[in-house]
Formats: C-alpha cells, structure tokens, sequence
C-alpha cells in the first residue's frame, strides 16, 4: 500500500517539531492510521540551519511549486506564519485539490472567511488545530464534542507571553519592563513583542473561537483588544488585597444574534480555575447549554505542543483521504450556508463590574467630587479603598463599582481627570466575577 504523502513549507521551530513527532512517533502514527504517512518534500527558504532534526537532503527545496505542483503530495502544511506568501500558497493549494494544514492564526483571522470558502468550493479540508491554544486540542472540542450545545460564552488566556509576565508580576513584584526583558531572555517573547503584550495575538485566536462557536464568519477587526503594558504593580498588589488576581483575558458570549468579543486585562478571583493558570500556560473555559461549564488547560505554544496539534491534524485529513471523503466536519464547524451575520457588540455598549484607581490631592471633598461625577453617569460605587499620604503629589484611591455601561464609565473618568483636585491618568480595569453580576446597586 503506497504512503501518502504530506510537503512541509516552513521549517523553522514548529516545522522542525512536526519533522520530529513524525519520526520519533511513526510507529503509533502508522498503527493508529493503518497506513505509512510519508513526508516526501521540505520547502524553506533557510537549507543550511540546523533545526536539530536529520532529513534526507533530497527532500528539501527552496521553491514551493515543488509540493504545490506535485500531484503525489494530497496534505500540504503552511508553517511559515505572516499574511503573505502564505495566504497565496494555500489558496494556491487549494485549487490544486490538496487539503491544507496551518498553524498560522494571524492569517486565518484576517484571511480565515476567503480560504474558508474557497476550501468548500473546491471541496477539500483545511485543518487548523495548532493556530489556537497550541496543544490542547480546543478547536476540535468545538467543532466536534460540542456539537450538540448552543455554546453560550468562553473566556479564557489564550497567550501564554502576556501570562508569564503578569505571573511574574504577581510573584516577584516586578514591573511591566522587567518581567518582559526576561520573558524575551527565556525565547518567550520576541523582540517585538507587540503582537502578544497588546492583545493582538489573543484578538486572532478569539476571533477563530467566537465564529466556531457561534456559527459565524470571522470579526477580528470587531474585536475590542487591549493589552497589559500599562498595568503597574501597585494595581497587582490592589487586586490582591481585594482578592484578586491580573490577567489578560480573552472573553466573548453569545445572546441573540449578537456577539461581544474582548480582550482585555482582567481582575478574575483568586481560587477561580483561571487565575491559577500561571507562566506560559493556557486555558480556555467554554459553556454550553446542556454540558455546563467546561475547561481546557495545558501549553498554548511552543515547538512541541503545537506540533503535536499539527501532527494530529495532519492524521485527521490522512483518515478522510483513506475513506474518500472530505469536508465531513466543516472547516467553520457549520456548512458554510448556514453561517449567520451576528451583531457585534460596540465596546461602549459593555457592561460590567470596574476597579478605577485615581490618584488624588489628599484633602477634604475629593472622595466627594469623584462619587459625584460617577452617580451622574449612574455608576455606583461597590467598595473603596483609599490610602494615607505619601511623599509624591497624590494618593491612589480605588474603587470597584457594581455594574455599569462601558460609555458611562469612559466619560465619568473623562469628567473625573479633569478636576483640579486629581493627578495623571486613571487605571482602569475589568473585573470578571460572577458573584458581583446579581449584586444590588
């Protein structure tokens, strides 16, 4: 029985642990599938680096068309990340028939809609377990475990370089700077970290998840994203007090035809399955309507879990293709026709619980005058902490109030920052906590 045989293009760090998991696991690849899965061609623009794996040197090549015009090779996997080429070279390899493995979630955020509808016209898979959450197979969960519930919400973190900081922070006291700086000295951050510490990256993953869930197209650009660089250990130390710990959470529900989607910091309690979630650990939470709450954890990165995810994917498309069939679980999770245009929530329109930290002149009336201009925009006050004097001009005063709407609360501290009796920009959290949302204002 002849092989089937899968082209790499990109062998860097993931491509280099796909190679290794198809070596050192080809016995129980070959048992679970029944047949030889063969990696007939490697494309990459870099031959002479080591990648720590060996591999025939026959099967490697600098030029694309070698998988792409082979019509031996019926699986091709993109793991050369970035929009372009590799939006190009798959729809490229779509139209060749050939199914599609990909780990690139930037791409399928902004391109996702477009390959997705060109895979079911041309009636082959594209498969994309490793853009999400690494190796812990939450695509798949929803697409196929979860098929019988009207999901309702998921919140989770979904980017393991934002968590190792803010565990950082939260364990050693560090600032923003220091616990990025070895975050990068560790290989877990880039050099240019913006896409992880801005919430851009978990943006990507969200907007996967939500159309998933949700049985829509993707809205990534919909999505309110905001990252954690302004978070300073003095709020860390505030949440703790209050019972709370920092993390920057990717959050959506569904109600209605209409989606809200963020990313965010948040203050999640302490002892709640998230916010013991630390390092580069991810974790989603995902609620259905007949199976309740239920939650993934497990490494959301890194060469070898995700790997492992696109390894998985590959033997998933292997079995269609022994059975002749394709597209049997839609790429989307629903037939494309069945897609439906959902509202998304404006950020403004968001309602929930805030910590606001103030820095303000420690004299009379000032608790006053900022209670006064939040009861105008019908923001009620849970509980209030306020420190005594200190040498620097002004003292913090924090707030947690019982749920209000995102717009009031924007132009309250609009409001609020303009008094002569405040300093400097005010903090602004989210809290997420169930047991606030039934509290009586």
């Amino acid at each position: 029985m002849k092989p089937l045989n899968v082209g790499l293009i990109g062998f860097g760090t993931v491509g280099s642990g796909v190679v290794r998991v198809l070596q050192e696991n080809r016995d129980v690849i070959r048992q679970r599938l029944g047949q030889e899965l063969l990696l007939k061609r490697i494309v990459d623009q870099d031959l002479q680096r080591h990648r720590g794996v060996s591999v025939p040197k026959q099967i490697l090549s600098e030029k694309p068309q070698d998988i792409l015009g082979d019509p031996e090779i019926s699986i091709v996997v993109e793991l050369i990340g970035g929009e372009e080429p590799a939006r190009s070279l798959i729809l490229e390899a779509i139209e060749a028939g050939k199914h599609v493995v990909t780990a690139n979630k930037a791409l399928l955020a902004s391109h996702g809609n477009e390959i997705f509808e060109f895979a079911q016209k041309r009636g082959v898979d594209v498969a994309f377990e490793g853009a999400v959450c690494g190796g812990i197979p939450v695509i798949r969960a929803i697409r196929e475990g979860l098929a019988a519930n009207r999901i309702r919400a998921m919140r989770g973190i979904v980017n393991g370089t934002s968590n190792y900081i803010l565990s950082e922070m939260t364990k050693e006291g560090q600032d923003f700077k220091t616990a990025l700086s070895q975050a990068q000295a560790l290989g877990y951050a880039e050099a240019d970290p913006t896409l992880d510490v801005e919430g851009i990256d978990a943006a990507h993953k969200l907007a996967i998840l939500s159309a998933l869930a949700y049985g829509t197209r993707i809205h990534f650009r919909e999505i309110y994203v905001e990252g954690i660089s302004r978070i300073q250990p003095i709020d860390i130390a505030f949440a703790m007090e209050l019972g709370y710990k920092i993390k920057l959470l990717a959050l959506s529900r569904c109600e209605e035809q209409e989606v809200e989607a963020r990313v965010h910091p948040a203050m999640v309690p302490m002892g709640s399955p998230i916010s013991t979630v630390e390092g580069v650990y991810n974790a989603l939470q995902i609620e259905g309507d007949a199976v309740g709450s239920t939650f993934f954890y497990g490494l959301g990165a890194g060469m070898m879990p995700t790997a492992s995810a696109v390894v998985g994917d590959i033997i998933e498309l292997a079995r269609n293709l022994l059975k002749g069939i394709s597209q049997r679980v839609p790429c989307l999770a629903f037939p494309w026709e069945q897609l439906r245009e959902h509202r998304i929530r404006p950020m403004e329109e968001v309602t929930t619980n805030y910590y606001l930290r103030f820095t303000a002149m420690d004299r009379p009336g000032v608790l006053s005058a900022i209670s006064g201009v939040l009861a105008r925009y019908d923001i009620s006050i849970l509980s209030v902490v306020q420190k005594g004097r200190r040498a620097e001009p002004g003292v913090p005063i924090v707030m947690m109030t019982h749920e209000a709407r995102e717009r009031g609360v924007r132009r309250a501290i609009e409001e609020i920052e303009a008094l002569p009796v405040t300093v400097g920009r005010t903090q602004l959290i989210r809290i997420e906590d169930e047991s606030l949302k039934d509290s009586k204002r």
